[in-house]
């Protein structure tokens, strides 16, 4: 082998084995899609021999999978916007301030944020029969927002850090408050950072299928993500099609969600003056 075809090998090899990968990925993808659309769908990826739309038809008419999934929306977009206002207050003084202990709790919060959920539920679980918040959705709200607070005060407090100071400082010659400053000035140009926060937020909370599944038991109260179990049936009969249907629109708000961030994200902190000569 003449080192003009190892060359050609070496730069072909990557391509090759991240296509591969690929296809591993959008086989699943594929399949859901596929199976969507097929009243007779099986485990094995098939072309259907007539396109139909009747699954998404019945998943959508079901009262139930409304129900799911206004709750589900409810909780995740409920708890993002929770864990937003508290990460933005939690993190102003970790961000502007020099604080004593300031080091050893940004440490504790990396710590927190690697801990898995798992190791928590069964105190968590004990905790909520205590408090009377078993089987209670506005109870897996306030777990939602309490196991995502780490996070989100990591990352609000590295994107508050990018905000210039001297414009808080000619707020406050003007008269403004902390509070104020916070609503006027740092939060518009930390709109990239709060899109990410909510983002992951939203999407941690939506796919999570362990946490209401510990914690509520009332089918009324289940969000999207347990629903999933209804189209198990006895004996290993599993409806496919359905499955696939549903699973698609149970991931439509997370691209929406996405879509829609994008042209906040991509502008960054590009506001710019405020602050007076």
């Amino acid at each position: 082998m003449n080192t003009i075809q190892r060359k050609l090998i070496y730069r072909i090899l990557p391509y090759a084995i991240l296509s591969l990968i690929g296809i591993c990925f959008l086989l699943p993808l594929l399949w859901v899609l596929v199976a969507s659309v097929d009243l007779n769908a099986m485990q094995s990826l098939k072309m259907p021999k007539q396109l139909t739309m009747i699954n998404y038809v019945d998943v959508l008419t079901s009262p139930e999978n409304q129900r799911s999934f206004v709750i589900g929306l409810l909780m995740s977009l409920g708890q993002a916007a929770i864990v937003v206002v508290l990460a933005l207050l939690a993190a102003y003084p970790l961000s502007r301030y020099q604080l004593k202990f300031k080091k050893p709790f940004m440490l504790t919060i990396l710590f927190m944020t690697s801990l898995p959920i798992t190791a928590v539920m069964v105190p968590v679980y004990q905790l909520f029969l205590s408090l009377k918040l078993y089987d209670n959705v506005f109870g897996v709200v306030l777990f939602y927002v309490a196991s995502s607070m780490p996070y989100g005060i990591w990352m609000t407090k590295n994107f508050m850090d990018s905000v210039p100071e001297d414009l808080e400082e000619a707020a406050w010659v003007d008269g403004a408050s902390v509070f104020t400053s916070i609503r006027k000035i740092i939060a518009p140009l930390m709109v990239p950072g709060i899109c990410t926060v909510a983002i992951f937020t939203f999407s941690g909370s939506w796919g999570n299928f362990f946490v209401p599944y510990i914690l509520l038991q009332t089918p009324e109260n289940f969000p999207a993500s347990l629903k999933l179990y209804q189209f198990f049936g006895q004996y290993g009969m599993v409806d496919y099609g359905r499955l696939a249907s549903f699973s698609v629109l149970y991931a439509i708000p997370s691209i929406v969600l996405y879509i829609l961030s994008q042209r906040f994200m991509s502008k960054g902190f590009s506001m710019q003056g405020g602050t007076k000569g």
